[in-house]
């Protein structure tokens, strides 16, 4: 199993526009065949750091997962709505895989 840890840059007056997009993957996320652990928007500290959090089985599992989301209804239209309102500035992944005998 990895960990897919994406880090985004928000614009901080656009925070409402980020958790309605982290919503619309609740149910997408799962249905494309990854296990979301959750969003994560601004809080306290930073207003232009947000996170999104899921595990898959591998790489390869991704790569499939991804083709997928490219098919998907719901995950067309929350990509479409990223782009139009424009509230992330920029977005990148992390690949990581949890520490044998430990589960988070």
């Amino acid at each position: 199993m990895i960990a897919c840890f994406i880090r985004y840059e928000l614009d901080p007056f656009k925070t409402a526009k980020f958790e309605h997009y982290a919503r619309a993957w609740g149910q997408a996320i799962p249905e494309c065949g990854a296990d979301l652990i959750g969003y994560f928007a601004p809080h306290e500290g930073s207003a232009t750091v947000g996170y999104g959090v899921y595990t898959i089985e591998s790489l390869a599992a991704y790569e499939t997962y991804r083709a997928r989301l490219k098919e998907h209804d719901a995950a067309r239209d929350n990509f479409a709505f990223a782009r139009r309102e424009q509230f992330i500035r920029r977005e990148d992944r992390l690949f990581l895989r949890p520490v044998a005998g430990l589960r988070a």
